[in-house]
């Protein structure tokens, strides 16, 4: 008898059709989404920082009041799964955004490989490079852009 060979849900489900834990999954843990973004008024370009935001564990990589996050950060966006045409400004690496594109999970994805040990492996998490957003002040923000290359974050030159 041949074994029936098993596909995971990410290959089978549209993400609109996945449920609410299948969608929380397909985060990696990297906590980019969660590092300051800065935008120019002249033309709408956004900027990413190495400034987490003040409720991020950058250790953890995970927020710290995920479930009411947007009772303490209200800019805080949620990702949802019909809103997934407009993940451009996420990093490249991120997995949602890499999904939408490619159809399949990066191989160092943790539902892919089994922990988040690759994914660290690679620096592919902020948990070495972040500082949170309280540590800087304000009007020195910009000081902090960051650009990516090759998901890894190096200071931007403009």
């Amino acid at each position: 008898m041949i074994a029936k060979r098993y596909e995971p849900f990410w290959k089978t489900k549209s993400m609109l059709d996945m449920d609410s834990q299948e969608w929380e999954s397909l985060c990696d843990g990297c906590g980019k989404c969660c590092l300051q973004k800065l935008q120019d008024e002249e033309d709408d370009a956004v900027y990413y920082t190495n400034l987490a935001c003040a409720q991020l564990d950058i250790s953890a990589c995970r927020c710290r009041v995920y479930e009411d996050r947007q009772q303490h950060v209200a800019e805080c966006l949620v990702l949802k799964p019909e809103d997934v045409a407009q993940f451009d400004w996420l990093p490249d690496t991120c997995s949602y955004r890499v999904l939408r594109e490619t159809g399949d999970l990066p191989n160092w994805h943790p539902l892919v490989t089994g922990s988040d040990k690759e994914m660290l492996r690679q620096g592919l998490s902020v948990r070495h490079y972040a500082v949170t957003e309280t540590s800087v002040d304000e009007d020195r923000w910009q000081e902090h852009i960051i650009r990516w290359v090759h998901g890894m974050p190096e200071p931007f030159e403009p």
